[in-house]
């Protein structure tokens, strides 16, 4: 099924021969990416959504097989994180991730609360949740992260924190808190629904849950757990380092350029470009097909939302990037930001204040360039 909220690239129902060939070509898309690659090294894995638990453990595990043997990621010696899902979570498919190095194992819950899950079109029992999360601890997997959604039809303040208390019975290393955004083309749609005060109310009243229990704020979204281990593995960043992306949907960067696949929501849309990925042949994977130049202005705008939306802004580390240059000079947006408390100076820099946390999603928009914008207005949900 899909998720009434869900703008993923993903297709309802695919029986096994579709998946097997969506596999087939990944591994040929990973062969071709890694030669183009030339040397590099793998800091991070994410296998992500839709939902990759749904894949038969046959298929799931050549999916690990291309991260490790192809791409050349040394798994369990980096992180490396699966999304699930309650319905797909079996002993199996559990056992083999956990068998093979994924040590983050991160289940979209979304809410505890039945009348809730329906009114995000998604059939979901209680007890499945539960008998998930209790398979996840049991088989041992090292982080435990589950989504959580705030701003449900019918949700309110006291049901969303009766969700948030549910999930701390499971003690999680890591919860996410998600505002539901309803886009175009998805189930839900009736029109765009604006951040609004019952959201924040909302968010408020699960940040401070979290904060009262130990909870570190590391973005917007994400909460960690005073037991959660230390991140581990080589070294990242992403203001820095650069993000390659397999399969329908992904995207990948370098400094210089990000590019993805083609891109729709609406499912004629998405089993056309699925049908169009499976017909590619092994030299078209060489070449980014969509995507943009990022030349020193745009680097620049980059380099400042990615470090203010993580763990803030190192001014001597801007200069030391971009030939000398002054942050404050190059985005005076920074001043207006700070007149409205939402940013803060550091001994470093600039970070977001907790007012700006909240507002992350209003943040990054409003640094980012005129010309991108633009495009972004331009551009059509298929």
């Amino acid at each position: 099924m899909r998720c009434g909220f869900c703008n993923l690239f993903t297709v309802a129902g695919p029986r096994e021969p579709v998946m097997e060939r969506f596999v087939a070509t990944l591994e040929r898309e990973a062969r071709v990416v890694k030669g183009v690659l030339g040397p590099s090294s793998i800091a991070r894995v994410a296998i992500g959504g839709g939902t990759p638990s749904l894949l038969p453990v046959p298929l799931l595990a050549r999916l690990l097989d291309v991260a490790e043997e192809t791409m050349g990621a040394r798994l369990p010696e980096v992180p490396c994180a699966c999304e699930v899902s309650p319905e797909t979570s079996t002993p199996e498919r559990i056992g083999l991730l956990v068998e093979r190095g994924v040590d983050r194992i991160s289940l979209g819950v979304q809410s505890f609360l039945e009348p809730e899950t329906k009114a995000l079109a998604r059939p979901q029992t209680r007890a499945k949740v539960h008998a998930a999360i209790d398979l996840i601890r049991t088989l041992g997997v090292e982080t435990l992260n589950l989504d959580l959604i705030y701003g449900i039809e019918g949700q309110t303040r006291a049901t969303f924190l009766e969700s948030i208390e549910e999930a701390l019975r499971w003690r999680p290393e890591e919860l996410y808190l998600y505002p539901l955004y309803v886009r175009p083309k998805t189930y839900l749609w009736k029109g765009q629904r604006a951040w609004d005060d019952f959201r924040l109310e909302l968010y408020r009243g699960g940040r401070d849950a979290l904060l009262a229990q130990g909870y570190r704020q590391v973005s917007m979204r994400c909460f960690r757990a005073p037991h959660a281990p230390a991140l581990g593995g080589p070294p990242y960043r992403c203001q820095d380092d650069g993000m390659v992306g397999l399969g329908v949907g992904a995207r990948s960067y370098t400094r210089a350029l990000h590019y993805s696949s083609e891109w729709a929501v609406s499912p004629g849309a998405v089993r056309g470009i699925l049908e169009a990925y499976q017909a590619r042949d092994d030299a078209s994977f060489a070449l980014a097909h969509h995507g943009i130049e990022l030349d020193d202005e745009e680097q620049r705008h980059r380099h400042l939302i990615l470090s203010l939306l993580a763990d803030g802004l190192d001014a001597a580390d801007y200069r030391a990037k971009f030939a000398g240059r002054e942050a404050a000079s190059d985005f005076p947006q920074l001043g207006a930001l700070a007149a409205h408390g939402l940013v803060e100076e550091t001994a470093r820099g600039w970070a977001l204040s907790p007012l700006g946390l909240e507002r992350s999603d209003a943040v990054g928009p409003y640094l980012q360039s005129a010309s991108v914008t633009a495009r972004m207005r331009e551009y059509t949900v298929r």
